[in-house]
Formats: structure tokens, C-alpha cells, sequence
């Protein structure tokens, strides 16, 4: 049903090498550009927006529970368990779609993986601080793949101590693979901006140890 295929591209807009390492140094990121023909990138995104079982995120900060605006799914082989911003997620069983992401980011990066956090950014009011993805439950130094679909939107990183800053922008069926030391050196974000008035989903694909 679902399609894998580069879009073709002019030489304007390759401007990415997924064999290329963003980062100067302390880890690795590599932007495989987009990766789904624009019909199929629309077809998963309406899908993904209506058949996923989107529910607010929540932290806790200082002892009080926090609701997001946006909205988290967690999926996976099996129901693991995985922690952060001192709340545990139990993932959900696979969907077809998911299945059919998941293959395609496996069969672009080389790379396996075991579960899938979704997050959906209404418009581009919603966005992410920076962080890490460092928890306990994530295999050390695995690989984590980022699907875009929607609004393109800014991706920066921050190296902890150097404080170096690099972005660039996340297109619509779009890959970003994060891998190596890139979570122990690097923080990233989604920087939020009212430009934008149209919803963005995000798919990060990662390995569970359990």
C-alpha cells in the first residue's frame, strides 16, 4: 500500500549526504533528506494524525504533574517500559503503518530497531526544549531515526560544553539518523515559532534494552 522511494531532487535542493556527519565533533548525525515520494509523505501524515493513540505528555517538575499541549505515542515489540521526565510510558503494539515506517527507516539507515515515540506539534507554538535522549532504558550509543511529516521546522543542537550551535531545517518525509556519542555531547530542541500554523508529526525510532 505504502511506497519507499527517494524524491527525485535538483541539484538546488540536495543539499543534503546522508554519508555526511553534521556534527563537528563527539558523536555523529547524518540527514538522509527526504526519503518518501511527497503523495506517500501526505497519505502517512493524515494516517498518523487520525490512527494513532495520541495522548498529551506529561512530566513531572518539582514534585507537580504537567500536561503538554503536544501530544506523545509510544509503540514497540513489546509493552516496555520507557522513563523520562520522571514518567513512565508502557508501548502499545504496532500499527501497520508504523510497521511500514519502521521498515523503510531500517532498510535507509542499516540499522534496527525495537520501538517508536511519536510526537505531534499542532502548529509551531509547540516545540521542545533542549535535551538528550540519555535514559537508562535506551541502548548505549544505539542509533535513534527521526521521520518528519508535516510542517517543516527548524532542528538545533547545542554541544554541552563548547556550547557550538548547529541547525538546519526538517523537511516533510524527511530522515535524520542520531547515533554514537551524539546524546552524552550534544543537546538538541525544537525551537517553537509562530510562523507556522500547521501541524508537524515526528517519529523517532529507537532501541529499548531490557
Amino acid at each position: 500500500m505504502f511506497y519507499f522511494s527517494r524524491e527525485p531532487m535538483d541539484l538546488f535542493s540536495q543539499l543534503s549526504d546522508p554519508s555526511t556527519n553534521l556534527l563537528p565533533q563527539d558523536g555523529a548525525v547524518h540527514y538522509h533528506g527526504i526519503i518518501f515520494l511527497s503523495t506517500t509523505a501526505d497519505v502517512y501524515l493524515e494516517r498518523l494524525l487520525n490512527h494513532i493513540d495520541w495522548k498529551n505528555d506529561e512530566a513531572v517538575i518539582f514534585g507537580k504533574r504537567i500536561q503538554t499541549k503536544r501530544k506523545v505515542a509510544w509503540y514497540g515489540d513489546r509493552p516496555f517500559e520507557y522513563t523520562y521526565s520522571n514518567t513512565t510510558k508502557h508501548a502499545l503494539p504496532w500499527t501497520p503503518e508504523l510497521l511500514s515506517l519502521k521498515a523503510a527507516t531500517e532498510k535507509e539507515t542499516g540499522e534496527t530497531f525495537n520501538s517508536c515515540l511519536l510526537n505531534l506539534y499542532h502548529s509551531g507554538e509547540e516545540g521542545m526544549a533542549w535535551h538528550s535522549d540519555g535514559e537508562k532504558d535506551l541502548k548505549k550509543n544505539g542509533a535513534i531515526a527521526s521521520l518528519s511529516f508535516g510542517a517543516e521546522r527548524k532542528f538545533a543542537f547545542k554541544h554541552k560544553e563548547t556550547k557550538e550551535t548547529i541547525a538546519l531545517i526538517l523537511d516533510h518525509g524527511s530522515l535524520l539518523v542520531m547515533k554514537g556519542s551524539t546524546q552524552t555531547h550534544w543537546l538538541h530542541r525544537l525551537p517553537p515559532t509562530k510562523k507556522i500554523c500547521t501541524p508537524r508529526v515526528n517519529l523517532t525510532f529507537r532501541t529499548i534494552v531490557s
